[in-house]
């Protein structure tokens, strides 16, 4: 009797030359058999939205060709398979590499140790926006402990600070077989001492967190307003750091921008050295979509031109470049068609309409410059400048509220309209506009005022959350 495998492997044959090859290596390719018995042969997908797709799209071509691959009737039915659940989005469409042993699983001191494959620094590409936070990232991987302690990276959602994180983690489990790594998010510290609590087992979680080789954290800001979670950091990080064991921290903010933050907290945060990661330049963005299409096999499915289509068009974080490929691998397989750049315009026309700003029928930054600007009886080139009196920082908040509300601009692309502030500046404003607007009334209705006047400059576009 035939294995699973083979059954799955002769109907691929037969798929092969029924389906366009794009279509085939999209969502055939990365599948996997499970099982197979008299009557069905149940196949294994990435994630549930390849399997919902390929279960209608695929499912009865595939059933009619089983007679003609094994001689008889068999239905294929697709389902998830367990241990991809956890993959990167880019893995969805790819043959999946083989998963490394997470190091937690060498020793049990670990909590949550599992490490993403990818997440390696040969896979990290290096620009000017990250080389800083990359050169300390591998010091700290060649000398935990020693170098930077601790290492505490910062920037936006999705540019590579959790990659960096776990590369430090494979680098030092590679040298180390025997070390005990802890990576965890901030939220499942709190979660976890909380359970400690309540099954009166804070002994144990003191334990496991204190006598860890490599404690690497993420999201760090998220330990804003616990108190009692932040005094158990506290002492947790005390514990290591006396111990000469290494810290590996990231956040969306710098320590002195965490609002709710214990002061005692973020002057350890910035004993060892602070980093931040900021959004790819055009040419690094480039170097990463060609490393993605390189990692997956796609350098003959994506053509150059494409991906420099792609770069100048996806101008915000490495994880939207991402997203940008899977959605036209999709699109492409949707449509039956090769990737060209006129299939990329179409699959990404509402990335292309935010980047463009012919495309936003008058809703520009220097719109909405103007517009707070006459609303609060200020010049936008106050707004512009650097003079922090009370009277130009609200309108400059404001504006910046409505780059990001509006506009969908990123941090780093907001900071550069208000005369190259950084990031976090960006944070704090649009914090403080959020704050005012749920506590002042009239302040909320005169920004409600000005955002419909706004929206009424780009007539039939949504605005962007």
């Amino acid at each position: 009797m035939l294995s699973a495998t083979e059954v799955w492997t002769r109907i691929l044959d037969r798929a092969r030359h029924e389906l366009p090859e794009q279509t085939f290596k999209t969502w055939l390719e990365p599948t996997q058999a499970i099982s197979v018995d008299e009557e069905t042969i149940v196949v294994g997908s990435p994630d549930q939205f390849a399997a919902d797709w390929n279960e209608s799209k695929h499912a009865p071509l595939l059933t009619q060709l089983a007679p003609i691959a094994v001689g008889h009737p068999l239905n294929v039915v697709f389902r998830v398979q367990e241990d991809r659940k956890s993959r990167t989005q880019m893995d969805f469409f790819v043959a999946p590499p083989a998963e490394i042993r997470a190091p937690g699983q060498q020793k049990g001191a670990s909590i949550n140790a599992h490490l993403s494959e990818r997440y390696t620094f040969d896979h990290f590409v290096i620009g000017k926006s990250n080389e800083l936070a990359a050169a300390a990232a591998h010091a700290v991987a060649q000398a935990p402990g020693k170098a930077y302690n601790p290492l505490f990276l910062y920037g936006d959602t999705g540019i590579g600070k959790t990659h960096l994180m776990q590369a430090i983690a494979h680098e030092v489990f590679a040298r180390r077989p025997e070390i005990r790594i802890t990576f965890i998010g901030a939220e499942q510290f709190t979660n976890d001492m909380i359970g400690s609590i309540q099954n009166r087992a804070m002994h144990d979680f003191r334990r496991r967190y204190r006598e860890t080789d490599l404690l690497l954290v993420d999201d760090v800001q998220f330990l804003k307003g616990k108190e009692a979670t932040q005094e158990e950091f506290f002492h947790t990080f005390n514990a290591l750091y006396e111990a000469g064991r290494q810290i590996v921290l990231t956040s969306d903010r710098p320590p002195s921008e965490i609002p709710g933050l214990e002061a005692r907290l973020v002057s350890r945060f910035q004993w060892g050295m602070v980093a931040d990661i900021e959004l790819p330049e055009l040419e690094h963005r480039i170097a990463i979509l060609r490393n993605k299409a390189l990692l997956d096999h796609l350098e003959h499915t994506i053509p150059e031109d494409v991906i420099r289509f792609i770069a100048e068009y996806v101008r915000s974080s490495v994880r939207e470049l991402e997203g940008s490929i899977i959605k036209l691998l999709a699109y492409a397989s949707l449509k039956h068609r090769e990737i060209t750049i006129d299939l990329a315009r179409d699959a990404l026309r509402d990335k292309i309409r935010l980047a463009d700003p012919a495309a936003l029928t008058g809703l520009t930054p220097q719109a909405i410059q103007m517009g707070v600007a006459r609303e609060w009886g200020v010049t936008p080139e106050g707004l512009r400048s650097k003079t922090r009196t009370k009277a130009l920082t609200a309108p400059r908040q404001v504006a910046m509220h409505f780059m990001r509300e509006l506009l969908g601009m990123q941090l780093v692309e907001i900071g550069a309209a208000f005369g190259g502030r950084d990031h976090s500046t960006v944070i704090h404003s649009l914090d403080r506009v959020a704050a005012v607007t749920r506590e002042d009334p009239a302040f909320a209705q005169r920004v409600g005022k000005l955002r419909a006047e706004l929206e009424a400059l780009a007539p039939g576009r949504a605005a962007v959350h």
